[in-house]
């Protein structure tokens, strides 16, 4: 629910200022606790806290590529799939996925993206928060809770909680503006800027305002395809045709980072009159992302000579409107209870254009622009939280906590225009490749959103939480937490409890221990998406993969239950940490936090049920892939298109051990702040749903196949090691930070020997900063210094000339960029 309401709390501009003069120990949070702020060493379970210092320092592109090297149990696959997990950020904590980590911002849950996960290999199926659609000039502090919460914040909440506090300032602002671009070949040039300023509103009020510019260009990391390979038809007398010797033969265009630009707003107000505070904050974020299909060559039967003589490649431009406003009012009653009600709306509205396309069933008068459709997801939310501490005569204190949430949320699919999807009854002409055939129907290479894709759906969660904070020694503090939640739909309700506790042993060390039980109720985006786009897949472990028209079939349509699909359940979770904190020096903290989280009923996606699957089927005489495409067929779909769905299909067991130390120096030679940090991270499956009976009835077909479990067990580096140092001396900032991902496994879907392993490797980062004068600062700096790249996998691609490294890579895979970046504060 996660309201922070109390009036003694501090403002987000006195908590970052107290994190940078006070010792690493009693750096202030407000997340995980009610009532009178905590310190971070003080805290029940394990929190991070990164000012806007340490979220800037490298000069990224987004918040999450930030949090990346901040938080060691935190995953950011540089591209986790195909489709729009291209062009979203889909981290997760703790192995787990993007969307069992709840977002707050100012205490108050954020809605999240309409682009769902769809197509990716990594977290297929989650739709988070996008928090690069914050700015990041907003940002004072970032909180991030790594244990499950959803007894105190809701649903979501199974892995951890990110609390975004934004700036509160009443006056000066600032202003930085970055550029950089990669090493190798000079691509990937970047220009990010922002500024923020605050204003004083009388006594008692206050206005902060934001603004984030980013713009990104393509990189890329495919070579030319061999000169032996025929990209035009041959000739009537078998012969080469002579315009394979000027051809481009850089086919492939887009294997690496993909181009996009952002224009983000964020404002918060706070005024307080007559003992109650009121207050307002919110975003805008317009971006624009752009995703280069791969190329069709005019060999391929949908490369129309008429239209595209020399072939063509597709591209997808998604146009993203996203927005959230939040407000409420704050205050005391006179016997002492906290109070605070609040509001806040949030959409994400997404276009989708597809431009150097074709419909090749529509023949040569095909258009080459399509609208394919629009995503919208909303969420409303509306809090009641009160608090209150009693001071207990012989027994401490007891902080008292209860409050009441609805919950609306939304979302909808529109239709494309109708070219962007029909089938054509156009056939290639005589004296052409593929004469005499039907063509595959709907625009390259995104098929536009059907009318039977289109819809909307809607929900509405109702839930009460009540929590006790019990503090009976200086020693000692025990919390409990209880919250029932209820949804209107298919999701039902749910009673869920958290205990945690903190025992000081001494002045220097502490153990803590917590226990909760969790959910996530299945978003209505995997209930309800819809949408058909190419992939590559290996489907036979042959080491060569096969372009597929994949579509998603929503769970309630008529071609997924033919192929087995249920109503979606929630998945639900039990969490255990137990740790220990020291301050043996004044500046010096480490944590040590073992945990278990079991997740049952996971929402994944399915295997890939394909017509080109070369498998005999049950019935001895035809294909698996023959068995598919009657099915599809036969519930109106394309004879070329491949699916797949979401289904609660496996139980998991995650284990691991988080380790942070942070010290602080001040000496002759300057000041030093030093950092590490630790994760080890194991997922097993305890358990998998049977079978449907509608799969088994086709042959040897899994529901959930070996390709898709890897992808949640061993897919994700199964450790992290985190050291950075900064050192302060004059006018000069020196900072060196060095990453160590562990090595993770990438399994084929039905080939155990076409496996393969990347191996750990270390990334090194340096930022220099020179203080030019009080008001000026310049940067100039690294990113993965020594140009590292992951290990190749395969050689290129016969035919696309990529695929040597796995896009999982947490670093990328176009290896080091350098940056220059200046800062101007006033």
């Amino acid at each position: 629910m996660g309201a922070f309401a109390d009036q003694a709390e501090p403002t987000a501009a006195e908590v970052s200022a107290a994190a940078e003069e006070q010792s690493v120990q009693d750096t202030v949070i407000i997340t995980g606790v009610r009532g009178a702020p905590r310190s971070v060493i003080d805290s029940p379970t394990p929190i991070d806290v990164f000012t806007s210092e340490d979220i800037e320092q490298g000069s990224p592109t987004g918040i999450y590529e930030s949090i990346r090297y901040l938080v060691p149990s935190f995953n950011l696959p540089s591209r986790g799939g195909g489709g729009t997990a291209t062009i979203i950020a889909t981290g997760g904590l703790r192995g787990l996925n993007p969307d069992h980590t709840l977002v707050l911002v100012n205490g108050k849950r954020r809605h999240k993206t309409a682009l769902i996960n769809s197509v990716s290999s990594l977290y297929n199926g989650a739709a988070g928060v996008d928090l690069n659609m914050i700015p990041s000039s907003a940002i004072a502090q970032i909180e991030v809770l790594r244990d499950g919460a959803a007894a105190q914040y809701g649903s979501d909440a199974i892995a951890g909680v990110i609390n975004i506090i934004l700036k509160d300032g009443t006056d000066g602002g600032e202003a930085s503006v970055s550029y950089g671009q990669n090493f190798d070949r000079n691509d990937g040039a970047f220009l990010t800027g922002s500024v923020n300023q605050g204003y004083a509103l009388g006594e008692s009020g206050s206005l902060n305002l934001s603004y984030s510019f980013m713009d990104r260009d393509e990189s890329n990391r495919a070579v030319e395809i061999s000169e032996d390979i025929n990209l035009y038809p041959l000739l009537g007398d078998g012969s080469r045709d002579p315009r394979e010797e000027s051809i481009d033969r850089m086919v492939t265009q887009n294997y690496g980072a993909f181009p996009q630009t952002s224009h983000i707003f964020g404002g918060n107000f706070t005024y307080e009159t007559s003992g109650v505070e009121l207050y307002a904050f919110g975003t805008y974020g317009a971006r624009e992302s752009v995703l280069n299909w791969s190329f069709r060559a005019p060999t391929r039967d949908v490369a129309l000579p008429e239209v595209y003589p020399n072939g063509f490649r597709p591209r997808l431009t998604i146009k993203e409107d996203d927005y959230e406003i939040a407000g409420g009012m704050r205050g005391e009653t006179a016997n002492g209870w906290a109070w605070d009600v609040s509001s806040n709306y949030g959409t994400d509205i997404t276009d989708w254009e597809n431009t150097n396309g074709l419909n090749a069933s529509l023949g040569p008068a095909s258009p080459t622009f399509f609208e394919v459709g629009r995503l919208i997801s909303s969420e409303w939310v509306n809090s009641l939280d009160m608090t209150k501490l009693y001071e207990l005569e012989t027994a401490g204190t007891l902080q008292v906590s209860f409050g009441l949430q609805h919950r609306l949320e939304k979302f909808e699919v529109e239709e494309g225009e109708e070219a962007s999807w029909i089938g054509g009854d156009y056939v290639r002409p005589a004296g052409q490749p593929f004469a005499g055939q039907l063509l595959a129907p709907g625009s390259q290479a995104t098929p536009g959103f059907r009318p039977d894709d289109a819809g909307e759906l809607e929900r509405t969660n109702l839930s009460v939480y009540g929590e006790l904070g019990w503090s009976p020694t200086e020693k000692l503090f025990l919390d409990a937490a209880l919250r029932y939640e209820d949804f209107d739909d298919a999701a039902g309700d749910e009673l869920i409890y958290k205990v945690n506790g903190r025992y000081e042993l001494a002045d220097w060390v502490a153990v803590r221990a917590s226990y909760n039980t969790g959910f996530r109720a299945p978003t209505l985006a995997q209930q309800g998406y819809s949408s058909t786009t190419s992939q590559f897949r290996d489907l036979d472990g042959d080491g060569e993969s096969e372009l597929l028209l994949l579509k998603n079939l929503p769970v309630n349509s008529a071609a997924a239950q033919a192929l087995g699909s249920k109503p979606l359940t929630p998945e639900t979770s039990k969490n255990a940490s137990v740790g220990f904190t020291l301050t043996p020096l004044p500046n010096l903290s480490v944590t040590v936090d073992a945990y278990q989280i079991d997740v049952d009923d996971r929402i994944v996606v399915t295997s890939t049920f394909s017509p080109l699957d070369t498998r005999l089927s049950a019935d001895g005489v035809t294909t698996v892939g023959e068995q598919i495409q009657a099915i599809l067929v036969a519930n109106g779909l394309s004879s070329e298109i491949s699916g797949q769905y979401y289904t609660n299909a496996i139980d998991t067991e995650t284990k691991g051990i988080d380790v942070v130390a942070t010290y602080r120096l001040a000496t002759d030679y300057g000041d030093f702040n030093i950092s590490g940090g630790f994760n080890k991270n194991e997922t097993d499956i305890r358990g998998i749903v049977e079978n449907p009976a509608e799969l088994d009835a086709l042959g040897d077909v899994e529901l959930f196949d070996r390709s898709k479990q890897g992808a949640l067990t061993d897919s994700i580096p199964d450790s992290k090691i985190t050291l950075g140092v900064s050192w302060d001396i004059g006018r000069f900032s020196t900072n060196v930070r060095g990453t160590r991902f562990g090595g993770y496994t990438v399994r084929n879907a039905t080939n155990p020997n076409a496996d393969y392993d990347v191996d750990p490797e270390w990334i090194a980062d340096l930022e220099v900063g020179y203080a030019v004068s009080e008001a000026f600062t310049i940067y100039a700096g690294a990113n993965n210094v020594f140009n590292t790249y992951p290990e190749e996998i395969n050689p290129p691609g016969a035919t696309n000339g990529s695929n040597m490294y796995n896009t999982f890579a947490p670093f990328g895979f176009t290896g080091g960029s350098w940056f220059l970046r200046g800062a101007y504060n006033w």
